[in-house]
């Protein structure tokens, strides 16, 4: 009996860690908007998205360089951009003014289509890895290049448009509780303490996964994805009650972006060859799924519907629920 939980407990040492630090980040990344005048839109797309995905960072690094368990860092990295979707479920349902997707500025419909490229991409590149279709430039996979090239059209796109249609906001003047350099610093230990938390993370994926007789393409993706998502459940909740709805989309449509570029870091540090060759096909499905959702975000973006069920949640939200439910117990029983 104390062998079965004594995992369950690391995991849940994890999730506290993770869960605690999360919020801060959120703090000292707004912080250091205010004392630079940088767009608080641009902080969320990229400073917070990043800091709030650096669970999948340091999971995925070390489950590729350590752990050597390929599933679990593209599986945590894939299994996140569907966490990240479904939680705009969460949001719709604490939208209860009106319906959400009223409230949201329709810049974020770009950095969705990034997703849709991205992730789709990542889903494509994964089967032809399968068929071993694999390119190599100076000795790295090409379609590492090309994912990472991709992410910083996306990022320098996103920057493009907001200084658009955004006037940047001056710089903090005196007054405030913190300082530059203090903010700096508080953000480094948040992140800091994720980072720990994330490289325990897979080691802890696969010892459930051999106490419950599980696969480690669906501990991967639903368990260790959940758990180093809770920073930008954290966030993204908080911020939606703020009312800062566009930084909590924000947040999440970043955090799919910077969760591909992820598999492409996990690649360059993977030494056994391709990561994408070496994981399950089975992720596939994942990213598709996640394509879908984003494709019904967009939809619901430009639709803006205001129909609810019960008054609670709408259609939209709906049809993402049963795609990310779907997904995932196809993926617990083709996965390995």
């Amino acid at each position: 009996m104390t062998a079965m939980l004594l995992p369950w407990l690391k995991f849940a040492v994890c999730v506290v860690m993770i869960g605690v630090a999360g919020p801060a980040l959120t703090r000292y990344s707004d912080a250091i908007a205010r004392l630079t005048g940088l767009s608080r839109t641009w902080v969320g797309l990229v400073l917070l998205a990043a800091a709030t995905s650096l669970p999948e960072l340091s999971t995925g690094i070390s489950a590729v360089t350590v752990a050597d368990a390929p599933n679990i860092a593209v599986g945590d990295a894939l299994g996140s951009c569907l966490f990240n979707l479904a939680m705009l479920v969460l949001l719709d349902v604490l939208s209860r003014d009106e319906p959400m997707y009223r409230r949201i500025d329709q810049g974020h419909v770009l950095t969705a289509a990034f997703g849709v490229i991205l992730i789709g991409a990542a889903g494509a590149f994964l089967l032809l890895s399968r068929d071993g279709l694999d390119f190599r430039i100076l000795d790295v996979n090409a379609y590492t290049v090309l994912i990472v090239a991709i992410y910083f059209v996306a990022m320098r796109a996103a920057f493009v448009h907001d200084r658009r249609t955004r006037p940047l906001p001056a710089i903090a003047a005196g007054g405030n509780a913190i300082s530059l350099r203090g903010a700096a610093l508080r953000y480094a230990i948040a992140a800091s303490v994720i980072g720990i938390a994330g490289t325990w993370m897979p080691f802890v994926g696969q010892e459930l996964a051999t106490t419950m007789g599980w696969k480690t393409t669906f501990v991967g993706t639903l368990m260790v994805a959940g758990a180093t998502s809770l920073p930008e459940l954290a966030v993204t909740v908080s911020a939606f009650r703020l009312g800062a709805v566009d930084m909590a989309i924000g947040n999440l449509l970043g955090s799919n972006l910077f969760d591909i570029l992820v598999i492409a870091l996990d690649d360059l540090a993977y030494t056994r060859g391709s990561l994408l060759h070496a994981a399950s096909p089975a992720h596939a499905i994942t990213a598709f799924a996640a394509v879908i959702m984003s494709g019904i975000f967009i939809v619901a973006m430009l639709y803006k519907p205001e129909t609810r069920l019960r008054g609670t949640i709408g259609w939209v939200s709906l049809s993402l629920l049963v795609v990310y439910v779907f997904s995932t117990y196809a993926v617990y029983l083709l996965g390995h």
